[in-house]
């Protein structure tokens, strides 16, 4: 199967990047390439580095920018490990870093990947097909509490807790093995009159996904090395599709913007942190109508900017 993905927001993002000719710019979530398109297509001097912990992304990727030799350099990682992988190739300041944090439709269409609810599959939904951990040893070798809890926390199912109760006794009659199975498993755990309110498997996929590449730990502990990788003007554009994902940007975003840890009566500031930078969206950026109607997918959409602090006589 061909890497296909849409590129969300794709002129709002490059947009608020606002590319130089000469500038060095990180891709840390490249998928098929087509945000890291519009960056390469306005450089001249500067340098790309796309970096994906898919190897079919980086394999459609290189495709697909192949036509911009030396420009370009592409780097199979987690990008939680960007800033690491870049000093030592001597880089150690970019100016824009983009992450778009969606599933790309590559991995979710493609059946055997295990990501979708909606294709019959061996339960893996990896990223990064070199980790041990697959969807599978989640759902048959947790504990029902640590179930629940990731169900609660990551899939948001006012149903969780019922859920992981199912799962445990189903596994222990057999192994639960392929999403189709896991499906009726759900299915069994949720009052029939709620399956009418959109796939029943919906929260509980998201959620396994989500333990098994440890996406919120990635973003958590990415965030301020991104920041801090920026050089002076620098921006940093994340787009998130899920409430979770969104919370800790616009959280992380804020604290950066005013980490002061004074309390409110005093005169002045005695912390002695200081200002990074200055959050660009008060408001998260969304899809326009046209896109919407074009990728329903879109719809979750938001787009977060920060702007590192230009530079200071």
């Amino acid at each position: 199967m061909d890497f296909k993905h849409y590129s969300v927001m794709l002129h709002e993002t490059v947009t608020e990047l606002k590319v130089r000719q000469d500038g060095i710019y990180v891709d840390g979530t490249l998928g098929g390439g087509g945000h890291a398109y519009e960056v390469c297509r306005r450089l001249t001097t500067g340098h790309f580095y796309g970096i994906d912990q898919d190897d079919a992304a980086i394999a459609a990727a290189g495709e697909r920018l192949g036509c911009f030799k030396d420009r370009v350099t592409l780097l199979r990682e987690n990008y939680c490990n960007v800033s690491a992988a870049l000093a030592g190739l001597g880089v150690t300041g970019v100016d824009g870093i983009l992450l778009d944090l969606g599933v790309s439709s590559y991995q979710l269409d493609t059946g055997e990947r295990g990501f979708s609810y909606r294709y019959d599959a061996p339960l893996d939904m990896r990223m990064d097909r070199r980790q041990t951990l697959t969807a599978r040893e989640i759902v048959n070798d947790y504990p029902e509490r640590e179930l629940f809890r990731i169900i609660r926390d990551y899939g948001e199912d006012a149903f969780a807790k019922n859920i992981a109760k199912h799962i445990v006794r189903a596994r222990s009659e057999r192994p639960i093995e392929t999403t189709f199975e896991l499906n009726e498993v759900i299915k069994a755990a949720i009052p029939a009159k709620m399956r009418r309110m959109g796939h029943p498997s919906k929260q509980t996929f998201q959620a396994i996904r989500i333990a098994c590449n440890r996406e919120l730990d990635v973003l958590c502990t990415s965030l301020e090395k991104f920041i801090d990788m920026l050089n002076p003007g620098g921006r940093l554009c994340i787009i998130t599709f899920h409430s979770l994902e969104d919370r800790i940007v616009k959280t992380e975003f804020r604290r950066h913007e005013n980490p002061c840890t004074c309390p409110p009566e005093f005169p002045v500031c005695v912390c002695g942190k200081k200002s990074k930078g200055q959050v660009i969206t008060r408001k998260p950026i969304l899809p326009r109508q046209e896109e919407l109607s074009e990728n329903s997918r879109s719809k979750s959409a938001k787009l977060r900017v920060f702007e590192k602090h230009a530079a200071t006589d």
